[in-house]
């Protein structure tokens, strides 16, 4: 979680959310222009947008309602100058001033930005970025502001996202101005933006009444690792702050803009790339640049996979089809959010503020009169639980500025996307507050405690089987489970399973790639916390195409004493399969202990074994010293200790790799219970059980068994510390998870109802809680 002293805020500018008033005295800014002349989406335009400048006391209220405790927003350049310089509109003076004070006495903190993007109309007329003066321009607007607002506000932001105002605004037109500037011009618009950037903050500073903490809000997509390989990871970090845009989209760059400002200089790549386009740079501009700053801000939304080649060279890695994507059709990655705020800790020695950040929904009013945005907050959660995953690890976060408030104008596409937590009818004017702004409210008060990342999860965690090659096993596991390995020796699946020897991963969602035993070290509070040492139990499906080997196993006591602290093994056997008139070895015939080693040692193993007969759907429980073996034929679901302690007594005098396989005959004879389980006591048929529910086969201090055949529709609630699942025919439907025969899934602590539909049979075990 975050520290105490974590920035929680939202973040909005001026142009998007304010609109206009024909008494306010603002002067047009390009963007205003760039309206006008029909360039944003259906010809849409900021007259009116959120109305913000009308609604202000209403929306910073509903702010305070919510929790916020920051708001990031921009002042209009062009309303305080409405010329751009000179005179100054007093009407727009005192409107944010008292937009501040209401901020303030809200308790909320404001964060000013100087310019996003609301560039005066005059001053664009007079050369704009493109004129040397606009350094001075801008530091003259910057002193206006020192004066009259540092007395109330602290923080402040020099320019937001100078990659979007170079690239969208002069090199692709796509922005206002709109124009189409050649490349080196556009190199002069981000040195003479970057200069500007330097002499705000001497004004800032020169000016201000008292003492004022000052950044600088770039952005950049995230060039990030498409694994966690240490090679892929170095070759990320090298295209994030590299050269690898062409030249019609060079702005799209983080170092450009940003090692002048935080370590004083160009990067030195970027000098040769781009040598051919530079205009004429000084130290004394440089100087300028490098302003001391209190904090730096980036603005991260998306990223792109990147790895190392195999000339060690970086490479680019297209997303998969399908990838997730916003409603602005950018795509989620909130990987990405890790590393770049890994990245940019790492190479800038500032705290760093997460300017803006969130997502863009086709949101809808319900017929309930709310909005629910569940992608939203399924956005927000794992992009903020990835920046508390970098923070965890050290990374200088300070806060989180969440984009945006309100819906409001979308710059070039209008009204086209929602980015706010807060629902606006921009006919009406009314607010109706999202679902999200609920869950974010949560995710303040907690300081973080209420992510995902910091909760059990509820997913379903499915597993990716290991399966093992025995000398008595057979082909059914790939053939009819689909299971993909080769070989017509395919003995066991261990489904579920934490052991060294079989550690089953975790298949997708937020442990993906993960062994189930790092899961369980890791976050035991996804198993109820328990007390184990290790994951306690192991599930399997055996197909025998021989017989196996007779054998025994320990207890517990033994096991510790004997096998180096292992767990003893108390298992059972669900018959899944079997031909006609199949039996099983359990028990033997040994009276006393004597006989029992005499039959052993003379290998008199007719007189020893007990065969008895099984079917399809028997349940066998087999205590630690309990003879058994497995008989060609059958096809077993195991549940078990967490254990692979097993002592051969006989094994047909088959060989392996032409040597008999080791036996454990003193061992064996020291821990078979003489004499053995009645035959009664042995087996129970759990055919013909009730449907729908869970049947309880067996319990003991090592687990509980239940069967469920599903027939329609089922619920029930998870109450156990964890649930093992394993589909043993049909296929269906868990809590929306499409389940079939040979499916292994893990039910964790807290899951709550569980809702199950199809034809399916299934397993079911768990562990008893603990006190």
């Amino acid at each position: 979680m975050f520290r105490e002293d974590f920035v929680w805020g939202v973040a909005s500018s001026a142009y998007q959310v304010e609109g206009t008033d024909a008494a306010d005295g603002r002067g047009a800014c390009v963007w205003d222009m760039f309206a006008a002349d029909g360039r944003v989406f259906e010809h849409q335009n900021a007259g009116t947008s959120c109305d913000h400048m009308h609604h202000y006391k209403e929306d910073i209220a509903l702010m305070k309602h919510l929790g916020i405790r920051a708001y990031r927003f921009s002042l209009n350049w062009a309303r305080i100058l409405p010329e751009g310089t000179g005179r100054v509109n007093e009407k727009a003076i005192a409107m944010y001033r008292d937009m501040i004070l209401t901020m303030k006495e809200n308790g909320i903190t404001p964060y000013l930005t100087l310019f996003h993007w609301e560039f005066p109309q005059a001053l664009y007329e007079r050369g704009g970025w493109q004129n040397p003066d606009v350094v001075q321009w801008f530091g003259e607007y910057a002193k206006v502001v020192a004066e009259n607002f540092s007395d109330i506000c602290e923080y402040f932001i020099t320019i937001n996202e100078p990659q979007c105002v170079v690239g969208l605004g002069h090199l692709s037109g796509v922005h206002a101005p709109g124009v189409k500037l050649p490349v080196a011009q556009t190199f002069l618009v981000a040195h003479h933006l970057l200069m500007a950037h330097g002499q705000a903050v001497i004004n800032l500073r020169r000016y201000a009444v008292r003492p004022v903490k000052i950044g600088f809000a770039p952005t950049g997509g995230v060039a990030y690792p498409y694994t966690d390989r240490p090679e892929d990871i170095e070759a990320a970090k090298k295209v994030y702050f590299g050269f690898y845009n062409p030249i019609d989209n060079w702005t799209w760059n983080v170092s450009w803009f940003s090692d002048p400002v935080f370590l004083g200089h160009y990067p030195e790549e970027g000098l040769k790339k781009f040598a051919p386009y530079l205009p004429e740079i000084t130290q004394e501009d440089m100087e300028l640049i490098y302003q001391p700053l209190d904090f730096m801000g980036q603005n991260i939304y998306n990223g792109y996979y990147v790895r190392a080649g195999a000339d060690g060279e970086p490479e680019f890695v297209d997303r998969a089809p399908g990838f997730p994507k916003t409603g602005s059709d950018w795509p989620v990655t909130p990987e990405a959010f890790y590393y770049g705020i890994k990245f940019l800790t790492e190479r800038y020695p500032l705290p760093l503020y997460i300017t803006e950040n969130g997502m863009s929904c086709h949101d809808l009013v319900s017929s309930d009169g709310r909005v629910h945005d569940p992608n939203r907050i399924t956005f927000l959660d794992s992009y903020i639980g990835a920046m508390q995953k970098a923070y965890d690890e050290g990374a200088n976060v300070a806060g989180y500025f969440l984009w945006t408030f309100l819906d409001n104008f979308e710059w070039a596409d209008g009204y086209k996307q929602r980015f706010g937590i807060v629902y606006v009818d921009f006919a009406s004017q009314r607010r109706i507050v999202k679902d999200s702004a609920f869950w974010y409210q949560k995710i303040i008060e907690t300081n973080g405690r209420m992510l995902t990342m910091n909760q059990t999860t509820k997913e379903i965690l499915f597993l990716d089987p290991v399966c093992t090659h025995n000398i008595w096993g057979g082909t059914r596991l790939r053939t009819e489970f689909g299971y993909p390995v080769e070989g017509d020796d395919i003995g066991e699946c261990w489904g579920i399973s934490a052991h060294p020897n079989g550690d089953g991963s975790i298949r997708n969602g937020v442990y993906a790639g993960m062994k189930l035993s790092k899961v369980w070290e890791e976050h035991p509070e996804v198993f109820g916390n328990l007390a184990y040492d290790r994951f306690p139990l192991l599930t399997k499906i055996i197909d025998a195409k021989a017989d196996l080997s007779i054998q025994v196993h320990p207890d517990d006591a033994y096991a510790k004493e004997h096998e180096n602290g292992s767990f003893g093994k108390t298992e059972c056997w669900y018959i899944m399969d079997a031909p006609e008139n199949a039996t099983l070895v359990i028990g033997h015939n040994a009276k006393t202990k004597e006989e029992l080693a005499s039959m052993i040692h003379e290998g008199r193993w007719s007189e020893f074994i007990r065969e008895i007969p099984v079917k399809k759907g028997d349940f066998i429980q087999i205590d630690p010293g309990t003879v058994h073996a497995i008989k060609g034929g059958l096809l077993i679901l195991e549940t078990q200790q967490n254990s692979d302690i097993t002592y051969r007594v006989y094994d047909y005098d088959r060989l392996q790799n032409g040597k008999p396989r080791e036996l454990h005959i003193e061992k064996s004879i020291d821990v078979i219970t003489v004499p053995a389980k009645s035959v009664e006591d042995s087996v129970t048929s759990a055919l013909g059980l009730p449907e729908n529910r869970l049947n309880e086969l067996y319990a003991c201090g090592y687990y509980q068994i239940y069967k469920l055949d599903v027939n329609g529709t089922c619920s029930f609630a998870q109450n156990h510390p964890f649930l093992l699942m394993s589909v043993l025919e049909g296929s269906g439907i868990v809590n929306g998870q499409p389940v079939k025969k040979g499916d292994h899934f893990i039910l964790p602590c807290g899951f709550g109802e569980v809702e199950m539909q199809g034809e399916m049979s299934l397993v079911v075990s768990t562990v008893p809680a603990q006190a």
